[in-house]
């Protein structure tokens, strides 16, 4: 152990293999606690040098009552719907929020942390950049035992809780809707493979074909870094092969429509040629033309729900032992996929 390395709760608690809240119970005498239990805690706290950290516990009494927010962008419509969930949901428990955008930079990201937690937020609702590949800021967050939830964008890396939607099934059920249109040759355009929401929803694109009977082997995946020069840099790049696919699934809306675009101008005729189906249901999606198939999701309501648990664990109502919520999703049928009906 460094020198000078404060011991927190979480480290007794790894230690014993007990939950966060349950040696915080015990230094604080609990009643709720066997003896034994508590005897084990305080016992292992000693012998680790723990020092009660009475400067969090201060905060937690005299709160700022402001909550921090670090979303990827502020122009998203899902960004956006999350924001206005958590902001409702603040305001009627009496806090406010402090909203801050990372521009999908990891630097960015990392100086927003820097700020929200130099303004003594209560807590925070973090949802990753596109360029989020390491973890340190979010371990020293942890270790610091200030609390925060992740939502949408999450790491499986740091142990606390997260919100997110069945990216898995909700691209299963895209790619299934595709399949069930008679294609059989069906990209998945992706954004970086680190984002959470790439690989489960990759999951779901390869769980449709195999059920299907097309092997992994047979799966057309092109990766983007989700700007719109790259979008159409890959796209351009799947029209210049032989052999083309007969449908695309696209792992967000905003790319989606990036590649409608190019194949547009390019004289591909959708969805005759190549049928199209997005992931977000952005308003955009339904004034396009051809009007995009996605994946409704409820960005509103993770919000809400983001916000409840924190505020939850703030006030102990839940303990600070991490859980993970997921929320259903649901297809969107429109013009871009409906190929049995333009044959």
């Amino acid at each position: 152990m460094k020198k000078g390395h404060q011991v927190t709760m979480k480290e007794i608690a790894k230690k014993l293999g007990v939950s966060v809240s349950t040696v915080s119970r015990a230094l604080k005498d609990s009643p709720e606690l066997h003896p034994d239990t508590k005897k084990r805690i305080v016992e292992m706290a000693t012998s680790m040098n723990y020092q009660y950290n009475l400067l969090a516990q201060s905060l937690r009494i005299s709160r700022s009552k402001v909550l921090g927010v670090i979303v990827p962008e502020l122009t998203s419509h899902f960004f956006s719907s999350n924001i206005s969930g958590i902001q409702d949901t603040a305001y009627k428990r009496g806090y406010n929020i402090m909203i801050c955008q990372s521009n999908e930079s990891f630097e960015q990201e990392k100086a927003n942390l820097k700020t929200l937690v130099s303004s003594q937020v209560d807590g925070l609702l973090i949802s990753l950049s596109r360029e989020t590949k390491s973890y340190e800021h979010l371990q020293e967050l942890y270790d610091r035992e200030i609390p925060f939830i992740m939502f949408d964008r999450v790491t499986e890396e740091i142990p606390v809780s997260k919100v997110t939607v069945d990216d898995a099934h909700g691209a299963y059920l895209a790619v299934n809707h595709l399949l069930q249109q008679g294609c059989r040759k069906i990209a998945y355009f992706s954004g970086p493979t680190d984002l959470y929401i790439s690989k489960k929803r990759k999951e779901g694109y390869l769980e449709a074909l195999q059920e299907f009977g097309i092997p992994e082997t047979e799966s057309r995946v092109y990766v983007t870094d989700l700007t719109e020069e790259m979008n159409r840099k890959v796209t351009m790049e799947m029209l210049a092969e032989g052999d083309r696919p007969d449908a695309i699934f696209a792992m967000i809306d905003p790319l989606a429509i990036d590649v409608m675009i190019v194949l547009k101008e390019n004289g591909i005729k959708i969805p005759q040629d190549i049928a199209l189906a997005g992931f977000t249901n952005n308003p955009t999606s339904a004034v396009v033309e051809p009007s995009l198939t996605t994946i409704s999701q409820p960005g509103y309501e993770m919000g809400q729900l983001a916000a409840n648990h924190l505020l939850d664990q703030l006030d102990e109502i839940v303990p600070d032992d991490p859980q993970s919520f997921i929320l259903l999703t649901t297809l969107v049928e429109r013009n871009s996929s409906q190929k049995s009906t333009t044959a």
